[in-house]
C-alpha cells in the first residue's frame, strides 16, 4: 500500500490540485495503471456533500491526466457492498469532514480489516488522513466539544500509520473553540506523552512499504511545545 496523507491536496480557491512538495508529481506516479477508484465518505447520511465532494476530486485529477476507468461513492447507501467495493478500488480517497463521524462509519463498516492485505494507493483528506492513524487524535472543531468532558479525543483508528497528523495549520493555528485557544489550549495539553505533526496545506506524509516521510512545512507538537520541523520543498524520513 502507498499511502498519500494530505491536509488537503486541493487549492479550492482555484479549484486545483496543490503541486507543493512534488505530491501531484509523486501522486501521477503511484497510480499508472490503476482503474477503479472508490471515494469513502465522511458522513454516510450526507450524500448530497458526498456526492459533490467526490466529483470536485474526481475533476481535480482528471484535470492533472489521472483518469479512471471506474469511480465509485461508498457511504450508507451501499455500506453493505464496502468489502466488495474495497477489493475492488486500486484507488482509495478517505474524505475530510468531522474525525468522529467518519471514525464510527469506518468502525461499521469494518475497514480497518477490509485493508488489511489491500495493495492499491490511499489519499487522505484532513478527516480521513486523522483517521488513518493507529490512535486517532480527534481534536474537538465543533461548537461544544471543546468544553464536554465526555468528548473522546482518542479514538481507535484504520492503522494505517502512527502518526497523528493536525492538517489545516494556516488556517487553525489560531482558532478558538468554547473560548479555548485551538493550540496553545487544546492540542499542547492533549500531547502529554504524545507527539502531534501539524500540517499546512500542501505539506503530507507519504508512505510505503513500513517507510514514512514528510513532505513539506511540518511542525512536531509533543509534551505541550511546537517546534518547527520542515520548510516546504525539505523532507523528513520518520
Amino acid at each position: 500500500m502507498e499511502l498519500y496523507l494530505t491536509s488537503s491536496p486541493v487549492i479550492y480557491e482555484t479549484r486545483a490540485a496543490n503541486p507543493a512538495n512534488g505530491f501531484l508529481r509523486s501522486l501521477r506516479h503511484s497510480l499508472e495503471g490503476a482503474a477503479s477508484a472508490l471515494f469513502v465518505c465522511s458522513d454516510p447520511d450526507g450524500h448530497e456533500h458526498t456526492d459533490r465532494f467526490a466529483d470536485e476530486i474526481w475533476q481535480v485529477l482528471a484535470g492533472e491526466g489521472i483518469a479512471f476507468s471506474s469511480r465509485a461513492v461508498l457511504d450508507g447507501r451501499n455500506e453493505r457492498e464496502a468489502a466488495a467495493l474495497v477489493k475492488g478500488a486500486d484507488f482509495l480517497v478517505l474524505a475530510g469532514g468531522h474525525v468522529p463521524t467518519q471514525n464510527a462509519f469506518f468502525q461499521r463498516i469494518g475497514l480497518r480489516e477490509l485493508l488489511r492485505g489491500w495493495d492499491g494507493v490511499l489519499m487522505g483528506i484532513s478527516a480521513g488522513t486523522m483517521n488513518s492513524a493507529d490512535t486517532v487524535y480527534s481534536q474537538p472543531e465543533l461548537s461544544g466539544e471543546a468544553a464536554d468532558p465526555n468528548y473522546r479525543r482518542f479514538l481507535p483508528g484504520l492503522g494505517l500509520t502512527k502518526t497523528m497528523i493536525l492538517p489545516h495549520l494556516q488556517a487553525l493555528r489560531y482558532e478558538v473553540l468554547d473560548g479555548l485557544r485551538s493550540y496553545e489550549d487544546i492540542a499542547f495539553p492533549d500531547s502529554a506523552g504524545r507527539v502531534f505533526y501539524a500540517l499546512p496545506d500542501g505539506s503530507y506524509l507519504y508512505g510505503r512499504n513500513g517507510r514514512e516521510e514528510l513532505r513539506g512545512e511540518a511542525w512536531r507538537i509533543a509534551d505541550g511545545t511546537m517546534e518547527k520541523l520542515l520548510d516546504d520543498g525539505e523532507i523528513l524520513p520518520l
